[in-house]
């Protein structure tokens, strides 16, 4: 039993945000069918780096799902894909708005056919407004919506952030969203739409840097490893290499300026509260960060957190994926794939202890499961899914050349 179980979605996403979110919903039960193109998922061709003739990057965002082909620039294509709606829960989309109503198949077209349907719409800014029909994407959607403005060393030219955070959040958002929907159409018989942008969802994760705004007038500058609000919260370079520590209270403060060797600066005037920290950071931090020159990442880590201080390394990926604590979160799985063999993906981050997910299958070949789910769910003959295929409208499934 997994939570979503008995729920079917038609996703029509492609590339981030939209397969993040189906993802999502088929870790958690959910039955995706992934309607591709006759050219594909772009994701299919991003590389390298490919395993095999599979692109990490499609990998990454598509267990758990099936594959079909539809060319929804047919006629039959259009009828075939209404037929799955009608028998759907909901569809997922990530076009520029206003394409789903050129190919005459909008939002109001589905809720005749199925009143109960929701339909979640992803887009760079929206369904409404003014740049509702320009196209969007992850570092647009970063630098309009201020993270960019906010990232990276003080004086320092701007930088994006190393995660597609602005599409993963808004995966993540619908998912919200579809699940809010799916609870009031309990209560109401009805569906809906869900509307979630990249941009809002970035103007959503604002949080205290806009509060921070709206208080002083002030716009809120670059701290590089740095907090705003609290001090010291950030990054040190040590002997070796970087470490973040975040003392966020005065029960902190004083326990660090023992456990570092600096009691002097507790009985300073110009550091014995947070609010007098932030006023003189310019000239605390250059102090710690001396001291912190002294030893090696590894021996400041021990120093501070047998204090119960939080503080932890810098990390990449070749140390993230060996440490015991990532392994124990079962936070990296392996599955096996019909022509990659083996696989590493990254593992479920929401655990329920009564009805957890699971990831059961790989990322899905290019139309693996057209001919299944036309016969099975649209009940076409053997016969018709034949004719179909000769006339350009699907395509069955593959294998790729290995690249």
């Amino acid at each position: 039993m997994k939570p979503l179980n008995g729920i079917r979605v038609i996703d029509l996403s492609r590339i981030l945000s939209g397969p993040y979110c189906t993802m999502t919903l088929a870790d958690m039960g959910a039955e995706v069918i992934k309607v591709e193109s006759p050219a594909g998922d772009d994701t299919r061709n991003w590389g390298p780096p490919f395993i095999k003739c599979e692109s990490a990057y499609y990998l990454s965002v598509n267990r758990n799902k099936k594959s079909i082909v539809l060319n929804l620039k047919t006629e039959e294509g259009k009828e075939i894909l209404l037929n799955l709606i009608k028998k759907a829960d909901v569809v997922v989309e990530n076009f520029r708005p206003g394409t789903l109503d050129r190919l005459k198949i909008g939002y109001e077209t589905l809720k005749k056919i199925n009143p109960k349907i929701i339909l979640a719409s992803i887009s760079g800014y929206g369904q409404t407004g003014p740049y509702s029909k320009k196209p969007g994407y992850d570092i647009i959607a970063q630098g309009i919506g201020g993270l960019t403005s906010v990232t990276g060393e003080p004086d320092k030219p701007p930088v994006k952030v190393g995660f597609s955070v602005a599409d993963i959040g808004a995966g993540m958002w619908a998912v919200v969203g579809i699940q809010n929907a799916l609870i009031a159409r309990e209560k109401t018989g009805e569906g809906q739409r869900v509307d979630v942008s990249l941009l809002d969802t970035m103007i959503s994760w604002q949080t205290y840097l806009a509060s921070n705004y709206f208080a002083s007038g002030k716009n809120p500058e670059p701290q590089g490893g740095a907090h705003p609000n609290i001090v010291p919260y950030q990054l040190f370079e040590s002997s070796d290499g970087f470490f973040n520590v975040a003392v966020a209270t005065e029960n902190h403060w004083e326990k660090f300026c023992e456990v570092i060797g600096a009691s002097d600066l507790k009985d300073n005037s110009k550091y014995s509260n947070n609010a007098n920290r932030v006023i003189n950071r310019e000239r605390l931090i250059p102090y710690l960060q001396d001291i912190f020159h002294t030893k090696t990442t590894k021996e400041w880590i021990a120093i501070i957190e047998s204090t119960g201080i939080p503080c932890g390394p810098v990390l990449r990926f070749n140390e993230i994926y060996e440490d015991p604590h990532v392994l124990a979160r079962e936070q990296v799985v392996e599955v096996e794939h019909p022509t990659a063999g083996k696989i590493k993906m990254t593992g479920l981050p929401v655990k329920l202890s009564a009805t957890p997910g699971e990831i059961v299958s790989a990322p899905p070949l290019f139309g693996e499961n057209t001919r299944e789910v036309l016969s099975t769910l649209g009940g076409l003959s053997n016969d018709a899914i034949s004719d179909l295929e000769e006339k350009g409208v699907i395509k069955l499934g593959s294998v790729p050349a290995e690249i």
